[in-house]
């Protein structure tokens, strides 16, 4: 459910950080999308379609939860006529995302780094769906689940933590993005099926999206090339392609040659291996379709 990395977080101090003025700040921007909404007469799902969002995913950016990448503003603020207003405030969201970064422990820095920098993005997921598709719904249920228990606040940092790490998703130029994931984890309805129902229309909204292949993994399959575990390939814009492992309390980010081209031919035979974008689109429209 947790990254090896999120749960060193929670065993580790941070250091004192301007969270709150950001979080100020991010709410303020929220408030105002929700107002020129309004004005503008749209439904949040009405708002959401033209920019690619989810109705789940603008009520998290209104109720400032989630922000904006940067370069999404121009959009935003063409969207609802708002004459420059919001495109003025990019310096300023900047430097607030950057106040506002988590503090991760140093052996996981790196990762979130190249994460962030990534012209590529390829990961295979055996027992959860990835932070970067994850519904806020959804990263809320998996950090309530979470043994053992975590405060309240603790929950709310660390879904905030995660939906920040998908700005990426919104970032120009458009990075490459795959992702297998087995169909058990499609199937599995973790916080209940009102959430995993909003989880599964998440992956079939951004599977649409030009730059992201999503498929999933039958388990019908009498062969698998992926018997080793789960792991992320990313490759950073100029920099040479690196994997990223973890399971249990164990986690290695990969930059030896011969280890990454292992996982990378490992994720080719995937892919011909699991469904195909469109099959696994169909596959979890029938899922929905079932409950």
């Amino acid at each position: 459910m947790m990254t090896i990395a999120e749960q060193d977080e929670e065993r580790r101090p941070e250091a004192p950080e301007d969270h709150e003025g950001a979080a100020d700040f991010f709410r303020a921007i929220g408030k105002m999308i929700k107002l020129l909404r309004e004005r503008k007469g749209l439904t949040q799902r009405e708002f959401g379609q033209l920019i690619g969002y989810g109705e789940d995913q603008v009520s998290s950016l209104e109720r400032g939860r989630r922000t904006l990448h940067p370069d999404m503003l121009e959009v935003v603020d063409k969207v609802l006529d708002a004459g420059g207003l919001l495109l003025a405030l990019k310096p300023d969201l900047e430097a607030a995302k950057s106040r506002a970064r988590v503090k991760h422990p140093a052996w996981f820095r790196d990762f979130v780094r190249l994460e962030s920098e990534a012209v590529e993005l390829h990961g295979y997921s055996t027992h959860f769906i990835p932070g970067l598709l994850q519904t806020e719904q959804h990263a809320r249920a998996l950090h309530y689940m979470r043994r053992p228990l975590l405060a309240e606040q603790i929950i709310e940092e660390r879904v905030m933590a995660r939906l920040a790490r998908q700005a990426i998703l919104d970032k120009w130029p458009l990075p490459d993005f795959s992702w297998i994931i087995e169909e058990a984890v499609v199937r599995r309805p973790l916080g209940g099926w009102d959430v995993h129902h909003g989880q599964l229309e998440q992956l079939i909204r951004v599977g649409r999206q030009r730059n992201v292949s999503i498929q999933v993994m039958p388990m019908d399959r009498t062969e698998h090339a992926g018997m080793s575990g789960p792991f992320t390939l990313l490759t950073p814009k100029g920099r040479p392609q690196v994997g990223y492992l973890e399971v249990q309390n164990i986690s290695r980010l990969c930059t030896v040659t011969e280890e990454v081209r292992i996982l990378a031919s490992q994720y080719g035979l995937l892919r011909a291996q699991a469904l195909t974008p469109s099959e696994s689109a169909t596959l979890i429209l029938r899922i929905l379709g079932e409950r």
